[in-house]
């Protein structure tokens, strides 16, 4: 039981930055194609950046979760973040 909310809440956290990463790149990208976003953030370096502001839907998730006392849930939405902060430092090296 235990693992399937953990589960749920690193899924859910995976989702939210991946929304989070598109409406960055809708807002940034001036008009532009998303994917071109992402292709011109990769090779001007800022990447890592634009993933980082799509993990900030991840805060609204997790706090949603501790208001509902969902905290194991939360903690997959945590896992979830150390995950892309982690995939962010790889990219920057």
């Amino acid at each position: 039981m235990i693992k399937k909310q953990v589960s749920t809440g690193f899924i859910l956290g995976l989702i939210a930055n991946a929304i989070g990463l598109f409406l960055a790149a809708t807002l940034l990208g001036r008009g532009d194609d998303v994917m071109t976003v992402i292709r011109a953030a990769q090779t001007e370096g800022f990447l890592g950046k634009l993933i980082s502001l799509g993990a900030i839907l991840n805060l609204i998730v997790f706090f949603i979760f501790i208001k509902k006392k969902q905290d194991y849930k939360a903690r997959g939405v945590l896992l979830a973040t150390i995950l892309v902060a982690i995939l962010t430092f790889v990219i920057k090296l």
